[in-house]
């Protein structure tokens, strides 16, 4: 049995589905059953990371655990749950911010991530981490602005990234979840480096709309997003993008090693979250 934990957030709800399709056998963690939606054949454990009874059942019987996180939860609860319920291996989603050696990481999301990742280290349970940068699912900020025209308006046009399609971030989970990866970390890119200019310039083709994009000075958008976000990790989340600017993003094969199949193109996320645009 496998237990996916974050399994109605991105990553976490796709990672369902691969499991499913694969024919093994799969538990989601949600705090809301009965408006998760799963397909038939998800078993649905009812609880979150911060209720001993609910983790004490949802690991019961549990072979390997996927773990998704929001920035800043606690991850102690489970991981005590999981060495009492005997679970051999946790495969943990960090971030490719991370740092490896530094003693100090170099912002709040890579410090939070490598935190996580140690105290799974410090476990005792067989690990695994895949760390992803820039997922395809970023884009999706574009799409209320589309609602009022055909101008998208950002920071750093220039930013590059090889986004990775969150269906390969499943499939390469539901991959590594079987074993045999223990103590490996795994750096997952997309299949090419893309400017958030050419996103949009891709976004635009498939829409059939004359799309733009408006370059926007970073200040007042770090201000205006630090409103309703921890400004700690905005400006993070910033800083990262803006250390990208003019450098092509790293592109390497680990997803299809993992997988046996290339990487999702860009163009083909698109395609898949046309609705998400209309």
């Amino acid at each position: 049995m496998y237990l996916v934990v974050g399994a109605t957030a991105h990553f976490g709800r796709q990672t369902v589905d691969a499991l499913l399709a694969a024919d093994q056998p799969v538990r989601a963690l949600t705090r809301r059953p009965e408006t998760a939606g799963f397909p038939a054949g998800v078993q649905v454990a009812a609880g979150d990371l911060t209720s001993e009874t609910a983790l004490a059942e949802a690991v019961s019987g549990v072979e390997a655990i996927f773990l998704v996180l929001p920035y800043g939860m606690e991850v102690a609860p489970l991981l005590a749950a999981a060495r009492r319920a005997e679970v051999k291996r946790i495969v943990f989603l960090s971030s490719g911010a991370v740092v490896d050696g530094a003693e100090t990481q170099p912002d709040v999301i890579a410090q939070y991530h490598r935190e996580v990742e140690a105290a799974v280290e410090a476990s005792g349970i067989e690990w695994t981490f895949l760390r992803l940068l820039f997922p395809a699912i970023n884009s999706l900020t574009f799409a209320m602005q589309l609602a009022g025209g055909d101008v998208i308006r950002a920071a750093y046009g220039q930013a590059a990234a090889s986004v990775v399609h969150e269906n390969d971030v499943a499939d390469v989970a539901a991959a590594v979840l079987a074993g045999g990866h223990a103590g490996k970390i795994y750096d997952l890119t997309g299949p090419q480096s893309l400017t958030q200019v050419e996103q949009v310039e891709i976004l635009g083709a498939a829409l059939n709309r004359p799309l733009t994009f408006e370059e926007l000075d970073d200040a007042p958008v770090r201000a205006q997003m630090a409103q309703f976000m921890d400004p700690a990790f905005i400006n993070a989340l910033f800083d990262l993008m803006a250390a990208t600017v003019g450098k092509p993003a790293e592109v390497n094969t680990v997803v299809e090693a993992l997988t046996g199949h290339a990487p999702r193109t860009y163009t083909e996320w698109v395609r898949d979250h046309l609705a998400d645009f209309s």
